[in-house]
């Protein structure tokens, strides 16, 4: 797994696949990136759309890795550090079980296109809710920076009280579970949104069925740098 550093910047719990699996290599390839490896990788072959204008396009999801967010990346409390993450995150895998990941297919998100689930399940909602619930008092407050950072896209009054009470204002009743496959598209042309929808599509088409078997853990070892994965502790079986 990644090289830990004595203390990164953020951290973030994932919902994402076996490294060794087809499901990471598809995800990862369309990233362009391997969030364990840390390797570039060639992204697929998009007709009508030159591969800088794709790189461009996944550019903001690449940073993060593959991955589907279930507790969104958080500095640590300064009392806190790794191994109390850890413990805590090994106690939430002792309190879920693995199951099934539901059927998954391409489709806008408010700004973005995603890979998602057309319901998603109860025990999936129920585990995302643990973890925000249970890894939240591990989180330092939000500075002024990240409050305007995270109000930059229009939100609620009931969004922006689920930001200040935990970090992230699409959790609990806000939460949609998906792997982001771009970054926003208000000024792409429609044809180009198609052109990678199709794209994704074909992709993701010949996705084996898999379960969600482990919580992973993510680093962002200094500001800015890319996620990297550090572990995946399995939940229960």
């Amino acid at each position: 797994m990644a090289h830990e550093p004595l203390r990164p910047h953020r951290v973030a719990i994932y919902a994402a696949p076996d490294p060794e699996s087809d499901a990471w290599a598809r995800g990862s390839a369309w990233l362009g990136r391997c969030a364990l490896r840390r390797w570039s990788l060639p992204q697929p072959a998009i007709d009508g759309l030159d591969p800088a204008s794709l790189a461009a396009l996944t550019a903001d999801p690449r940073r993060y890795g593959w991955h589907a967010t279930l507790k969104a990346p958080m500095r640590l409390a300064d009392a806190v550090d790794l191994q109390a993450l850890r413990d805590a995150v090994t106690a939430l895998c002792q309190a879920h079980r693995a199951l099934p990941m539901p059927a998954l297919q391409v489709s806008r998100l408010g700004r973005f296109l995603a890979l998602r689930p057309a319901h998603t399940p109860a025990a999936l909602s129920a585990l995302a809710d643990d973890c925000v619930r249970r890894l939240q008092p591990l989180a330092a407050p939000l500075s002024a920076n990240e409050l305007v950072r995270r109000r930059r896209a229009p939100l609620t009054p009931e969004e922006d009280a689920l930001l200040l009470a935990w970090g992230y204002p699409w959790v609990l009743q806000k939460f949609r579970f998906h792997y982001s496959l771009t970054g926003p598209l208000d000024d792409v042309p429609e044809a180009t949104i198609r052109r990678v929808q199709q794209a994704a599509e074909a992709h993701f088409a010949a996705l084996p069925p898999w379960r969600l078997d482990r919580l992973s853990i993510f680093i962002e070892p200094a500001p800015g740098a890319d996620f990297l994965l550090l572990e995946q502790p399995r939940l229960a079986p």
